[in-house]
């Protein structure tokens, strides 16, 4: 997949470009539905499949108290993508001056001279350009005049229910790890680089690994059952995301007890998934209750995890390559 992060990267507009538009946080089911029908059409017109998205999230620059903490970050969700057979993606930067583009500049600007647009999908509720002005049935008259299709698609739903990044984010805020696998269609991940932390853990008889993340959205503090990947290396683990209430260290961290594992691994990166949520982190009378709550957690994230497997994004489109599953 090629990734264009400045439109004036794209000198001469793509071959018979089967396009669509959108932010896609999570690369949920429903957008990996959308991206299998934009490859589909640009295979049958013999063109280039792309997606076209904005960097930041739109609101992050409009209305900076209303955006939304993102489910991925720039780098999975470019690597999702690139998992869907995509053939370009671009990562357009979103500015004010952007926004205040007109919903025919925009057509004319990107959708032809920029991508050479010929068919172009997006949901049936799509709206874009100043004031939002550039509706569905804007697009289909714009169509007519240049000569591009326009394919509106209604929500794509599962168990009766839309399939939305608003809705992946509550469930994951909330901290339900094992019930947003459906919606997401694997299980949500978390990947960051082992720091140093206070090494309390370890006195305590439970070495951790803290984590630095550039994560935006996290499950809500608790301990989790996680299995882990180091390099090709697949562990099981506990995860306490939260503020450390028994010995007060007010700040938020991530902190992961690897089972039977005691490598330096600082410096290193690991990525986490979660696969069941153990119970809220509260307050301790003391460090050996602490100790024993552990313990629990550690008893029970084990039953849990020798009968889980990790559910990964693997391509079921014939992308003409082997690609890893993420």
């Amino acid at each position: 997949m090629r990734v264009f992060r400045d439109l004036d990267q794209l000198t001469t507009p793509l071959p018979n470009a089967v396009v669509t538009i959108g932010n896609f946080d999570g690369v949920h089911l429903g957008h990996r539905e959308i991206f299998r029908l934009v490859v589909d059409r640009a295979r049958a017109m013999g063109g280039a499949s792309v997606v076209y998205t904005f960097v930041p999230h739109p609101l992050k620059v409009l209305a900076p108290e209303r955006a939304p903490r993102l489910i991925n970050t720039l780098e999975e969700k470019e690597r999702l993508i690139g998992a869907s057979c995509i053939d370009v993606l671009v990562c357009a930067p979103f500015t004010r001056e952007v926004a205040a583009l007109t919903a025919d500049q925009f057509v004319e600007d990107v959708l032809l001279r920029k991508l050479g647009v010929r068919h172009l999908i997006v949901g049936s509720d799509y709206a874009f350009g100043r004031g939002r002005e550039g509706d569905v049935d804007f697009l289909r008259r714009a169509g007519k005049r240049h000569g591009f299709a326009v394919e509106a698609l209604a929500p794509i739903a599962r168990s009766g229910e839309a399939l939305s990044s608003t809705r992946i984010r509550e469930i994951i805020a909330a901290g339900d790890v094992a019930g947003v696998v459906g919606p997401l269609g694997r299980h949500f991940t978390l990947e960051g680089e082992v720091v140093h932390g206070a090494r309390r853990g370890k006195g305590l008889g439970f070495p951790t690994a803290n984590l630095r993340t550039d994560k935006e959205l996290l499950p809500c503090p608790g301990v989790y059952a996680v299995k882990l990947k180091r390099g090709t290396q697949v562990l099981d683990g506990v995860v306490n995301i939260g503020y450390n209430p028994t010995f007060g260290a007010g700040e938020m961290s991530i902190e992961v007890h690897i089972f039977d594992f005691g490598a330096e691994i600082y410096g290193e990166k690991l990525r986490i998934y979660f696969m069941e949520r153990l119970r809220d982190e509260r307050r301790f009378l003391s460090p050996e209750d602490l100790v024993a709550a552990i313990g629990e957690d550690v008893r029970r994230a084990r039953n849990i995890l020798a009968r889980a497997r990790i559910v990964e994004f693997r391509e079921y489109l014939d992308c003409g390559v082997e690609s890893p599953p993420l």
